[in-house]
């Protein structure tokens, strides 16, 4: 994996920090909840700030992304098209080879439980992926 892009005096956990406190608003809790899900499902997992301004999520490759916009958060998994979604969160990104998205807007609830399990098929798939062995799809 490669290093942050951030300056080496600022983590990239504080600046995730520093970005949802700046929003102030819903995206910001949104953005919060997310990233506590995310550690929740796996405490392992290593969060970097890239792309001059996304926070990322890494277990064995990337997990997913957290992007803010005016109308959105946009939660983008690496992988997302190589998993299974039972509970059908995925609603952006759709048409792509690789990629999958969850467009959360203002006042959306979030399945946590759904989400959870979306998660832990992100990480199981990278972890699968890295050790050569079948992935959530082909499994």
């Amino acid at each position: 994996m490669k290093k942050s892009e951030a300056p080496s005096s600022t983590s990239p956990s504080a600046m995730i920090d520093a970005r949802i406190e700046s929003l102030g608003d819903w995206r910001g809790e949104t953005l919060a909840r997310l990233r506590a899900l995310i550690k929740d499902a796996d405490p392992d997992v290593v969060e970097e700030w890239k792309w001059r301004g996304v926070p990322v999520w890494y277990h064995d490759g990337m997990i997913c992304t957290g992007e803010t916009y005016k109308d959105v958060v946009k939660m983008t998994f690496a992988n997302g098209a190589a998993l299974k979604d039972p509970s059908k969160l995925f609603n952006a990104s759709l048409d792509g080879n690789t990629r999958r998205a969850i467009d959360f807007r203002e006042g959306d609830a979030i399945d946590a439980k759904a989400l959870t399990a979306l998660l832990r098929a992100a990480i199981a798939h990278n972890t699968a992926k890295s050790r050569g062995g079948k992935t959530a799809k082909s499994a």
